[in-house]
């Protein structure tokens, strides 16, 4: 970054959105646009000419879409990409693959109101981009793309626990390598991801097609059960209800945190509901969503895990937990799996941060 601002290039065949993203970012005195780009070719040029922080992308583009562009340029320019989607199944299914070759975070913009939908998102957006600058893209991309699936069956474990995870910025892979490391035999799983409707469902049939566990979008009254991975829907809040036997309740509902699904609104319901039977696991991301609900989750006796610095795309869910008290043991990504399991055994840390 130069001067302390950080420098966005902004690539968006829409002459409209390149103006309205331009003008809102203007305001902003931490961000300076260094230009646009009207498609790939053209932003090619700029990226080695400007020097970019920090890219914004439409993910459909002309010539060659921001898919194929991103395996083409990250490789050679790790450079934090933030994906501007379309609110359509076409969109959302694009915005995944992006996520999974490396895309930082994305944003939706409607086709039918353009213009009043990216000024509602403009302080989103620079909120993800400030984020998005202090990724480091290179190291993410190793962590996260080199690691192979090493599933081995496991028996013993207790499958009367429930597994609670909360993840925002950076959360795909990261959940997705989780997952994919859990043998099909784990205890039921549920998961708050920072996303909005209409891209949770996408979602959790790609973290299916890629693990052993049914993965699958939560709906009000699903039934938390060995095997199974619900997802809260975008755009609502998912709590745990029973008490011998569990199931979600998905319901509008005030943002918590700036969040809808919040991390919080699910743990605070582990720890009602589930208490000492719980095991609550934050990862990366930005902000505070979820520290409150994890303390109060560690406070009903549940075993409670915080993603460390090292390994998280953004030290900022974890790292408040952390100093909340929130915390009994601090995994690596690598670990995650194993300590997992391990606490599924019994074979936990002694309650001492690693």
């Amino acid at each position: 970054m130069v001067g302390n601002k950080i420098r966005v290039l902004i690539i968006d065949d829409s002459a409209l959105v390149r103006h309205i993203l331009r003008s809102g970012l203007a305001n902003d005195p931490e961000i300076e646009v260094v230009g646009v780009a009207n498609d790939p070719f053209d932003a090619s040029e700029k990226i080695i000419a400007l020097k970019p922080d920090v890219l914004t992308l439409d993910v459909e583009m002309p010539k060659m879409d921001g898919i194929e562009f991103l395996k083409q340029l990250l490789p050679q320019y790790p450079i934090p990409v933030i994906m501007i989607s379309s609110s359509t199944e076409r969109g959302s299914r694009i915005t995944m693959q992006a996520l999974e070759v490396g895309a930082v975070d994305f944003l939706t913009k409607s086709r039918t109101d353009v213009e009043g939908s990216l000024n509602s998102l403009i302080i989103q957006l620079r909120a993800k981009l400030k984020v998005a600058a202090k990724v480091d893209v290179r190291k993410m991309m190793d962590s996260l793309f080199s690691a192979e699936a090493r599933v081995q069956e496991v028996t013993g474990l207790d499958l009367d626990k429930v597994i609670a995870m909360g993840v925002s910025t950076g959360g795909f892979e990261t959940v997705r390598y989780i997952l994919k490391n859990l043998p099909r035999t784990m205890p039921g799983m549920v998961i708050t991801q920072h996303m909005p409707a209409g891209y949770t469902k996408t979602y959790a049939e790609r973290l299916s097609d890629n693990t052993q566990l049914n993965v699958v979008e939560a709906k009000d009254g699903d039934k938390i059960f060995p095997g199974k991975v619900l997802v809260a829907p975008g755009g609502l809040q998912m709590e745990i209800e029973g008490r011998t036997e569990f199931s979600v309740r998905c319901y509008e509902g005030e943002k918590v945190n700036g969040h809808c699904p919040s991390v919080d609104v699910l743990f605070n319901s582990m720890a009602k509901k589930v208490g000492k039977k719980g095991i609550g696991l934050i990862l990366t991301g930005m902000g505070n969503d979820g520290a409150d609900g994890l303390l109060a989750m560690k406070s009903a006796g549940a075993y409670t895990m915080a993603q460390d610095e090292e390994s998280s795309v953004v030290f900022g869910m974890p790292k408040i937990a952390i100093e909340r008290g929130a915390v009994k043991e601090i995994v690596s990504l690598k670990n995650a799996p194993d300590r997992i399991i391990a606490a599924l055994l019994g074979k936990k840390n002694s309650g001492k941060l690693n």
